[in-house]
């Protein structure tokens, strides 16, 4: 299995890639090198005896259908849920039935290997299912403020250290910001990458076409060359 872990996790990337693109033919494609992966290791299950496909298939609907009492049973007289009204209460839910599964934090469910952004992410999202959460985006903007003005604070003391810390607290902040705003901070990201990466290489072709080099150019000269390619892709200067 170590082997194909790595394999794996490149797989689980791509078919990241595809979705981020909108690339349907790519998703389909990627998700069935992502099955393929998932009949391997139950085929290595199989023979070192640990487990099948069948219990592979059967423990996930057996989770499901004990964490949707909603739906399979009912959640009255069961301590720690809600009546179910909306997702946030399944999710709230579900949280509470983990915990009743034998896990010891709210947290322990994250693993530990994710980039930290969707980390950060999941963190926020399970802390938030029992209570902890703002009430109002506009308080998390606020917190937003306070981390910068603690990041420019750290910076003008000139501790690198805490420098690192406080930039922290501000990422950490701003995905919390996105969460409220509904938007995937990861994803966000990806795309601003990717019309970085756009960008930058229209500049290098124009570069090309000039018989320069960016190498050899004057930041002006590249911002010239950067902004009149933000205005013919549609973006705000």
């Amino acid at each position: 299995m170590q082997t194909l872990r790595p394999l794996t996790i490149e797989e689980t990337y791509e078919l990241a890639d595809a979705i981020t693109g909108e690339d349907w033919q790519g998703i389909r494609e990627e998700l069935g090198d992502l099955m393929l992966h998932i009949v391997f290791y139950a085929r290595i299950g199989r023979e070192q005896g640990k487990f099948t496909l069948d219990e592979v298939i059967n423990g996930i609907c057996d989770k499901l259908i004990s964490r949707h009492p909603h739906i399979y049973g009912t959640t009255a007289g069961q301590p720690g849920l809600v009546e179910v009204k909306d997702e946030e209460d399944v999710k709230r839910n579900w949280e509470q039935l983990k915990l009743k599964e034998g896990k010891k934090s709210v947290l322990g469910g994250v693993p530990v290997s994710l980039p930290a952004t969707v980390k950060a992410t999941r963190l926020q999202e399970k802390a938030g299912k029992v209570g902890f959460e703002w009430d109002e985006t506009s308080q998390v903007w606020d917190k937003v403020k306070e981390e910068m003005e603690e990041l420019q604070e750290a910076v003008a003391l000139g501790d690198k250290g805490k420098i690192e810390e406080e930039f922290g607290d501000l990422t950490f902040s701003l995905i919390n910001y996105a969460r409220f705003l509904h938007i995937d901070a990861e994803n966000s990201l990806e795309r601003t990458n990717r019309k970085f990466i756009s960008r930058f290489t229209a500049m290098e072709d124009r570069a090309r076409a000039l018989g320069r080099s960016l190498a050899d150019m004057s930041l002006a000269e590249m911002d010239e060359l950067w902004n009149d390619i933000k205005s013919q892709d549609g973006s705000r200067p």
